[in-house]
């Protein structure tokens, strides 16, 4: 059976200089309700019902080549054994200047993706988009899960690499630690213009958690958190990217099987056109390079 593509991809295969989709299809530390394994071909599907346009960017992805190179094989792996072959993939996909956009899967996979970006962009600044902090060091006996996956990054990372907006739930612990290290960011025209300072001339990765969402919009994810962003929300998110150095993103925590009206997979699969789109340009104003 032919591998169902992302809005009908340019390309299966690698096309150099334009950005790729890569599924991670991960769910090994879930913790409250699995099934983001299947957000990458849900997205997929979903794309179906969505324009190649984008009012919003006025652009289209007909005219910016991508390719959807499918998932990660990631069956009947391990944890570390999943983790490494996602890093392996995206440090074979840099060197050729296809900026990656991985499609999770739980949030776990940003861990080894940012190991492969931060190798060829060592000021990397990361863009954490999310309900959830994320930020616990350690979460039911595992220093590495959907829980960590943040804190290990800032482990990475150093002092100052991290902003984080949208963030609503956490430890007590965790929201003084955010608060003593000013990672975290109030998503308002201020905090717009603070995030452009912050980030400069940068290279930035985006990870963007799908439960920032308000779940009254977006019931299709594992962990839902009232009081939540809009869809407006991440248009100016979007129209802010799209000034900054953005070289890499993923998209994660979809849950499909949650919401059976396919409202949350649709919506999924309008931000991945965005990105897809944000990436193309970030390119082409590099020159197609790094």
């Amino acid at each position: 059976m032919k591998q169902r593509r992302f809005l009908e991809s340019f390309s299966s295969d690698l096309i150099p200089g334009c950005p790729v989709m890569v599924g991670c299809p991960l769910d090994l530390t879930a913790t409250y309700r699995a099934g983001c394994a299947h957000g990458p071909s849900a997205i997929r599907t979903a794309s179906e019902s969505i324009e190649s346009y984008s009012p919003l960017l006025d652009r289209d992805l007909l005219d910016s080549p991508f390719s959807d190179i499918g998932d990660i094989d990631l069956s009947a792996a391990s944890l570390e054994l999943s983790l490494e072959r996602i890093r392996r993939t995206l440090s074979q996909l840099l060197p050729r200047g296809s900026p990656p956009l991985c499609v999770g899967g739980e949030h776990t996979i940003t861990l080894p993706a940012v190991r492969a970006v931060k190798a060829l962009y060592p000021d990397l600044v990361i863009v954490h988009v999310d309900a959830h902090s994320d930020l616990r060091d350690h979460y039911e006996g595992s220093f590495v899960n959907h829980a960590t996956v943040m804190r290990r990054i800032d482990d990475l990372m150093g002092p100052g690499r991290l902003i984080q907006i949208g963030v609503r739930a956490g430890t007590r612990a965790e929201f003084t630690w955010m608060r003593e290290v000013g990672s975290i960011l109030q998503w308002d025209p201020l905090g717009e213009r603070i995030l452009l300072d912050r980030v400069g001339e940068r290279p930035v990765y985006l990870t963007l958690d799908l439960d920032v969402l308000d779940p009254s919009c977006f019931p299709g994810t594992g962990n839902p958190e009232p009081g939540g962003w809009f869809y407006d929300d991440f248009e100016r998110l979007f129209l802010v990217l799209d000034r900054v150095r953005l070289v890499a993103a993923d998209v994660v925590e979809l849950n499909p099987g949650l919401d059976p009206s396919e409202v949350s997979s649709i919506t999924a699969a309008k931000i991945v056109r965005e990105l897809l789109l944000i990436l193309t340009e970030s390119g082409r104003r590099r020159g197609g390079g790094t």
